[in-house]
C-alpha cells in the first residue's frame, strides 16, 4: 500500500510510494508531503527512524556517519538491510490485519461494541468538544478516510492526541464507569518539537539521528515488542488494552510510543477500502518527558523555595514549547544554547539547552559542506481547556547556519545579537507608544492585552532576519562579510522601525504637543512628543550601534526615514540588501 507521498528532488512533481520505496530512493526526495505539519514529524519517528535505526543500527563513531552522509544515499549493505528487515517484518506492518494491526490493538472493542467517527482521529475535524475554528466539517459529517489517510492520522493520534477523556475499553483495568480520565496529551504535544531537515529526504533521516552509539538490548520498536509478550513488563507486549505509566527503555521505544490504544475499521465501498469508525481508548503514559528525547530544546528553571535558599542546583530540566504567533528566530537563544552538560540556569533566570539533534550536528558540521542549507522545523500544538481541545498548530521554518552551532563562532554571536536587537527595537516601539499615550492623558497598552506596536514592527522584521540567516550560511566566518550585511540588516531594521514609529507619532492626539504632567512617588514627570521622540532616538542608538556609529550618531527622523532608498546590492554574500 502507497502510505506516504514524497516530492521528488531536483524536479517539479510529488510521487505516491511505500514505505520500501521511500526509504530506499530516500535521495530521490525532496521531502514529505503531509496534510498538516505537525503529520510529518509523526511520519519520521513512529515509522521511518525507527526503521533506520532497527534495521542498520546507528553509526558507530563520527566518521561513519560522514561517510554515509557525504555518500548521499544509503550505502548498497544499508539497503539490503533494510529490504530485508521490511520483508521480514512485512506481516507487522499490515494497517488491518486481524491479528497484529500496525499502530492497534486487534479486537480493541468497548463493553457496548460502540465506535466513533473517524473524524475523532484528525485533528482538524470537528469532534466532541474539539472544534477547530476553520473547520469546514461538523461532527454530523461522515469522514471516509483512506487506508493511507488512516495511516497518517493513526500516527498523529500516538503523537499529538489531545488529553480529553477516553473511551473505556474491555480489558483494560484501569476503566472507570466506562471511560478513562487523567490522559495527558500524546508525547509530541508535550514539546516545542525541533526537526532538522537537510536538502533531500535521505539528509533528512541522516540528521535525526541521535549522536552514535548502540541501542540498549530491550529497545525495540513497537511492532517488535509485539512478539514477546510472556517477558518481563519491559518488554512485553503493547498490543492489548491494558496500558502502563512507565518509562521507556530506550530511544526506539519513546520513537514508537503507543500513547493510545486505537482500533480501526475498515470498510469495503464503491471507492475502495475506507475507514469510518474508529475507537481510540488510553494508552502507555511517560512517567516523565526523558533527557533522551532528541526533538525538543529544554529549559532548565532556577532553584526555588528550600534549594534556592541553600544555594541547590536549578531543576531537571524540561521540554521548552513553542510560543503560539512568536516566529522561530525569536527562540534563537534556546536553538543555540549548545553547552549540553554546562548550561545552568541562574538563580533568578531560567536557562536553556539544545536539542540533542542540533548538539550533535555542532560536532558533526566539520564533516558537511562549507554552506549546508540547513533548514530547522519548529512544530507543535497549542491546546485549551485542560489540553482536552486544539487551538492551534504551531509550525514555522528558518535557514540555520551550521557555524552557529559553535558557540565560538562569529556567526553565533551575530546571531544572537540580531535576534537581541529585533526584540529591543520592538520594546522602543513600544516605550514610544506608551509615552505618546501618557503625554494624550491615556495608559499604555497592557502587555498581555490588545495589539501593540511592537509586534507589528517585529512582523515587518521578520523577512529581513531570514535573509540575514540564509545570508550568513555563504558568509560562514568571514569578519568583513559578516559586518557588511549586519550593517546592511541595521538599516533595513532602521527603516522599518521608523516606519511603525511614524505611524504612532502621525495618529498621537493634538495634546501630545503640550503633553501632560504625572506624580508618582512624589516626583513630577511631563510626558510630550519631543522628549517621546528624544527617547525613542536615544534608544535606537544604542540598539543599532553599527548604523549609529556610521552616521555619526545622526539616526533618520520620521520625516526622511520612509523616503530613504533602498541600499545598492553590493555583493552577493550580504544576505540583506538587493
Amino acid at each position: 500500500m502507497p502510505w506516504l507521498r514524497g516530492q521528488l528532488a531536483g524536479e517539479a512533481g510529488t510521487r505516491e510510494c511505500g514505505v520500501v520505496e521511500a526509504l530506499l530512493d530516500a535521495h530521490r526526495f525532496r521531502d514529505l508531503v503531509v496534510d498538516l505539519p505537525t503529520q510529518k514529524p509523526a511520519l519520521l519517528r513512529q515509522l521511518l527512524l525507527p526503521i533506520v535505526i532497527d534495521a542498520i543500527g546507528l553509526p558507530a563513531d563520527r566518521a561513519e556517519w560522514a561517510a554515509v552522509f557525504a555518500a548521499g544515499r544509503f550505502t548498497d549493505e544499508h539497503r539490503d538491510r533494510i529490504t530485508n528487515y521490511l520483508g521480514s517484518h512485512r506481516h507487522l506492518f499490515d494497517l488491518f490485519s486481524p491479528v497484529e494491526p500496525f499502530g492497534q490493538v486487534a479486537d480493541l472493542h468497548t463493553a457496548k461494541n460502540e465506535t466513533k467517527g473517524a473524524a475523532l482521529l484528525v485533528a482538524t475535524a470537528a469532534t466532541g468538544n474539539n472544534v477547530p475554528l476553520f473547520s469546514s466539517r461538523t461532527e454530523a459529517d461522515p469522514l471516509e478516510l483512506t487506508p493511507a489517510q488512516a495511516a497518517h492520522w493513526l500516527l498523529h493520534t500516538h503523537c499529538w492526541d489531545t488529553a480529553s477523556i477516553k473511551t473505556g475499553v474491555v480489558g483494560d483495568p484501569q476503566v472507570k464507569s466506562g471511560k478513562t480520565t487523567g490522559n495527558p496529551t500524546g508525547p509530541l504535544g508535550q514539546l516545542g518539537v525541533v526537526l532538522p531537515v537537510g536538502r533531500t529526504l535521505f539528509e533528512t533521516l541522516m540528521l535525526n539521528l541521535p549522536a552514535e552509539g548502540k541501542p540498549a538490548p530491550d529497545d525495540l520498536p513497537q511492532w517488535r515488542r509485539r512478539d514477546r509478550a510472556g517477558e518481563p513488563w519491559k518488554t512485553r507486549s503493547v498490543a492489548t488494552p491494558a496500558w502502563q505509566t512507565r518509562n521507556p527503555t530506550g530511544l526506539l521505544d519513546l520513537l514508537t510510543w503507543q500513547s493510545r490504544r486505537i482500533r480501526l475499521f475498515p470498510e469495503q465501498t464503491t471507492d475502495g477500502i475506507r475507514v469510518s469508525r474508529v475507537i481510540v481508548a488510553a494508552g502507555d503514559r511517560l512517567e516523565q518527558i526523558p533527557d533522551i528525547e532528541p526533538h525538543t530544546a529544554w529549559i532548565i528553571d532556577p532553584p526555588s523555595g528550600a534549594k534556592k535558599k541553600a544555594g541547590g542546583a536549578a531543576r531537571l530540566p524540561r521540554p521548552r514549547r513553542h510560543q503560539p504567533g512568536k516566529a522561530a528566530w525569536r527562540g534563537l537563544e534556546a536553538l543555540l544554547a549548545i553547552d549540553w552538560q554546562d548550561v545552568e540556569a541562574t538563580k533568578t533566570r531560567a536557562g536553556f539547552r539544545t536539542s540533542r539533534l542540533l548538539d550533535a550536528l555542532r560536532v558533526r558540521q566539520h564533516h558537511m559542506p562549507d554552506g549546508y542549507p540547513l533548514q530547522v522545523e519548529l512544530t507543535g500544538i497549542s491546546y485549551g481547556t485542560q489540553s482536552a481541545v486544539i487551538e492551534d498548530i504551531l509550525h514555522d521554518s528558518i535557514p540555520l547556519p551550521l557555524t552557529a552551532l559553535d558557540p565560538y563562532s562569529l556567526t553565533f554571536t551575530s546571531l544572537l545579537g540580531v535576534a537581541d536587537q529585533a526584540e529591543r527595537l520592538a520594546n522602543a516601539v513600544n516605550n514610544l507608544s506608551a509615552d505618546l499615550r501618557r503625554a494624550a492623558g491615556a495608559e499604555p497598552i497592557p502587555w498581555d492585552k490588545g495589539q501593540r506596536p511592537g509586534e507589528t514592527l517585529l512582523h515587518a522584521l521578520d523577512p529581513l532576519v531570514r535573509r540575514l540567516l540564509a545570508g550568513l550560511r555563504q558568509v560562514g566566518e568571514d569578519f568583513d562579510e559578516a559586518e557588511r550585511g549586519l550593517l546592511a540588516w541595521e538599516r533595513a531594521a532602521a527603516r522599518q522601525t521608523w516606519l511603525v514609529a511614524e505611524q504612532l507619532i502621525a495618529t498621537a492626539a493634538p495634546g501630545v504637543f503640550a503633553g501632560r504632567t504625572i506624580t508618582k512617588d512624589g516626583k513630577d514627570r511631563t510626558y510630550r512628543l519631543s522628549s517621546a521622540e528624544t527617547a525613542f532616538r536615544s534608544q535606537l542608538d544604542t540598539v543599532l550601534t553599527r548604523l549609529a556609529t556610521e552616521h555619526d550618531n545622526d539616526a533618520p527622523g520620521p520625516e526622511e526615514a520612509p523616503s530613504v532608498p533602498a541600499p545598492r546590492h553590493e555583493n552577493p554574500h550580504v544576505p540583506i540588501e538587493g
